[in-house]
């Protein structure tokens, strides 16, 4: 059984460019706004919201030390001020000694205390519909371990984009504890479209847990070609309802996450108990 009080949550919904300034300025602003109109117990921002796009050399640029750099200090700084949790989508993070970086989320408590650190896992090589490769570990270097963390007696999962489409990642979380699975995005618009919320929903119906998904919206430059993401941020229940839905563009969207709803979908269906160890 988890806590029986009702947390409110808030997904923010960014636009990020290969400006990271102009990225941090713009998700001060946001959480900023968040916490005055919406007054919500956690903050989940996307993925990569300090910097996306350029090329390798900008992304080296941008990367930071962690703790430390400017995105972990801010986000650091604004838990602490608001009292608020946040998780702080994904940032580029600085690996010493190696020539990738690692796309990493960093969490926050009420205190400004680092609670939880994941280093996203399955990396983005695909070529897109439209023959748009995408070459992710090119610039990124893995993450190996799965990671939950407390939200005063909500624990949080974290996974990271392109983790979506592996459900045994998922699992590992539920076996971990997780009630709510967060999953910071920058969906492409192409397999946003068609596969982002039938992913977001599977993921919820098959750990009962809330699932809550902040996404890059708009444009963004990629070397010489502009690049689109699916936006469409978004929190399912434990039953995969989706509760809370961004319309396009930059903003904000929040939903109450009633651990009660979880503890009711796995007494009603409860598929954790019913896993089988299949023969090899």
């Amino acid at each position: 059984a988890v806590q029986t009080a009702a947390m409110k949550v808030s997904l923010i919904q960014m636009n990020s460019v290969s400006d990271k300034q102009a990225n941090l300025a713009q998700a001060r602003a946001l959480i900023e706004e968040t916490v005055r109109d919406e007054r919500p117990d956690w903050i989940c921002l996307p993925e990569v919201w300090d910097f996306i796009g350029g090329n390798r050399a900008t992304k080296m640029e941008a990367a930071e030390e962690i703790p430390g750099g400017p995105a972990y200090t801010l986000m650091q700084e604004l838990a602490k001020t608001h009292r608020v949790f946040i998780h702080a989508g994904s940032i580029l993070e600085k690996v010493p000694g190696d020539e990738r970086i690692h796309n990493t989320t960093v969490a926050f408590d009420r205190d400004g205390k680092e609670v939880a650190r994941y280093r996203k896992i399955h990396m983005f090589d695909i070529t897109a519909p439209d023959g748009t490769a995408y070459r992710e570990s090119a610039a990124f270097k893995p993450g190996d371990a799965v990671v939950t963390y407390d939200c005063e007696g909500v624990t949080v999962g974290c996974a990271i984009c392109y983790d979506l489409r592996f459900p045994y990642l998922f699992s590992a979380l539920v076996d971990k504890g997780a009630h709510l699975i967060a999953l910071p995005s920058a969906f492409t618009m192409q397999t946003g479209k068609d596969h982002w919320e039938v992913l977001c929903r599977a993921r919820a119906i098959e750990t009962e847990t809330y699932f809550c998904a902040a996404a890059q919206t708009g444009a963004h430059t990629a070397g010489n070609e502009t690049r689109h993401t699916y936006g469409h941020s978004l929190v399912a229940d434990p039953w995969g309802h989706v509760v809370a839905k961004a319309s396009d563009g930059v903003g904000i969207v929040s939903a109450r996450v009633d651990p009660k709803r979880v503890d009711k979908a796995r007494q009603m269906i409860p598929v954790a108990q019913h896993r089988v160890k299949l023969a090899e």
